[in-house]
């Protein structure tokens, strides 16, 4: 799949929440993941590639975790501080400071449909909080 470039206008859009977790969605997210990891990403969400859902997904990330969706993500609490420079697939060969919680509880529906709560912290928690930032419209030049 294509990944939207900056300054592309689509990167802006608010993600809609998904309602029921079909077929077509399963394959949206085996498509994801075949995108992030063709372009060396850690991280996509669905806005990223032009499609308007509440889908993001993550990959193995060292000994932190396994690759998993997060359908209709939510973050419910926050604490720490965290910067680290982080790229994006969409704005290639830029990397901004960007400030960011160390830790997190999220929570989401897995590809099952099942309701996931989770904490996370350190560089998966910042995945994590930027890739909502896409499905919000919000990329990480908004922080300079």
């Amino acid at each position: 799949m294509k990944i939207l470039q900056y300054p592309d206008k689509r990167l802006r859009k608010k993600a809609k929440p998904i309602k029921k977790i079909s077929e077509k969605i399963k394959k949206i997210i085996d498509n994801m993941f075949k995108t992030m990891i063709h372009n060396e990403g850690i991280g996509l969400a669905a806005t990223q590639i032009n499609i308007n859902l509440q889908i993001i997904v993550i990959g193995k990330i060292n000994n932190i975790c396994n690759s998993f969706a997060l359908i209709n993500p939510k973050i419910m609490k926050k604490s720490g501080s965290s910067s680290i420079e982080e790229g994006c697939l969409s704005i290639p060969k830029r990397k901004i400071f960007v400030p960011r919680y160390e830790k997190i509880k999220v929570k989401g529906l897995n590809l099952k449909g099942q309701k996931a709560i989770f904490t996370a912290k350190s560089l998966l928690s910042i995945c994590i909080q930027h890739e909502i930032d896409h499905l919000k419209g919000k990329l990480i030049i908004d922080y300079l």
